[in-house]
């Protein structure tokens, strides 16, 4: 049986937010097809630091309620350690929450759900999730 576990990315939960139509963004079809969705909880650090209004935090406690969310662990940390040292030494390297998200869903062994592909390519053993 298919896994139905996945990590969203911080970039599927904006483009959630930003859409008139949440329909047609990526993680209601993710909901739609009864995928788990886990959140990272450097995600979650991401999306509070950008809202703006307090009707914004409300929201946003509402939305996370659909997700399992994760801690970031110190096995997480060793891999991003791992994962930034390659691609530094191939002038590769993208964002530290990129590299920790992706090294979150290294160590559970989990899908990744982004929007962002041009970052999350470049981490070699990152399972990137493609199923509409």
């Amino acid at each position: 049986m298919e896994d139905r576990n996945v990590l969203i990315d911080t970039s599927v939960i904006i483009d959630f937010l930003r859409k008139a139509n949440k329909r047609s963004s990526r993680l209601w079809q993710l909901q739609e097809q009864g995928i788990t969705g886990h959140v990272s909880t450097i995600t979650l650090f991401e999306v509070y630091a950008g809202a703006r209004e307090p009707r914004h935090f409300d929201d946003l406690q509402r939305l996370f309620k659909w997700f399992v969310i994760l801690p970031f662990t110190e096995p997480m940390a060793i891999q991003a350690s791992a994962i930034f040292r390659t691609l530094k030494a191939h002038n590769q390297v993208i964002e530290f929450r990129d590299i920790f998200i992706a090294a979150t869903a290294m160590v559970l062994e989990m899908p990744i759900v982004t929007l962002n592909l041009r970052h999350f390519q470049r981490i070699q053993g990152v399972h990137i999730y493609r199923k509409d």
